[in-house]
């Protein structure tokens, strides 16, 4: 269904991605921040502005971002542009600005944009690349993900791959999530596989694949659960087209 569509052009991407935008702003933003709510994500994404908000300003700072990162990233969706490191640094940029607390920004010197200039280590097997190691560490990435799509194979085992490595070397200071969810659905979609939400309702599961592989580098965890999440993201959306299908009288 999703190779039958033309993602090719902006104006498909926008038609087919209406919902799913939403859906995927609201879902990777609260796994990390529990004040999103779904309306506030339809507003800001609808209208512009959450009327008669009166949480926390970061989380419509991010939301917003989501918004901006779509429009953003939807043309280089349609152009198939490689994924670079001076990509991701400004997919981090667009994700991030106006959100680091007076501590990054202030004490630490960390700016939306850039790798990080200091080591925050994460999970219970305390994972992270030293600052000094990550460019080189992402570049190396980059070269695995490119040689993936030359020789595609199993599209799902290379993005569960590329996802558990940016995560393992978390290479900015803040919105290390966000920026690996986004990257690998914009991975997904300019290889012909359709992109995925990764449900808040879920994020244990989500959570349990990545400490699996920082503790035995088995990526299989997170491979099932993406194709899950994928199926669980478009059941609805296909089970629609064939039911059209078949009134229409197609198969």
């Amino acid at each position: 269904m999703w190779r039958s569509w033309d993602t090719t052009s902006v104006t498909e991407i926008d038609a087919r991605l209406y919902n799913f935008k939403i859906l995927f702003a609201y879902n990777s933003g609260k796994i990390e921040n529990e004040s999103i709510t779904f309306h506030d994500t339809r507003e800001i994404f609808e209208n512009g502005q959450a009327l008669n908000y009166t949480g926390d300003p970061r989380a419509l700072f991010e939301l917003n971002n989501q918004k901006l990162c779509y429009e953003y990233l939807k043309q280089k969706i349609a152009g198939r542009e490689p994924i670079t490191t001076g990509f991701i640094l400004e997919t981090h940029a667009a994700l991030t600005g106006g959100t680091y607390d007076e501590r990054r920004y202030v004490e630490r010197g960390e700016r939306p944009g850039a790798f990080k200039r200091h080591d925050y280590m994460i999970g219970r097997e305390e994972t992270g690349a030293p600052p000094c190691e990550v460019p080189l560490k992402i570049e190396e990435l980059l070269g695995e993900i490119n040689a993936a799509v030359l020789d595609p194979g199993d599209i799902l085992t290379a993005g569960a791959y590329f996802h558990l490595k940016f995560e393992h070397i978390h290479p900015f200071a803040d919105g290390n999530g966000r920026v690996g969810r986004t990257l690998l659905n914009y991975f997904f979609m300019t290889v012909g596989h359709p992109p995925l939400i990764i449900y808040d309702e879920d994020k244990a599961d989500y959570y349990a694949a990545l400490e699996f592989y920082d503790k035995t580098e088995d990526i299989e965890p997170m491979r099932s659960f993406l194709r899950s999440q994928t199926i669980k993201t478009w059941r609805k959306t296909y089970e629609r087209t064939i039911t059209d299908d078949n009134h229409q009288g197609g198969y």
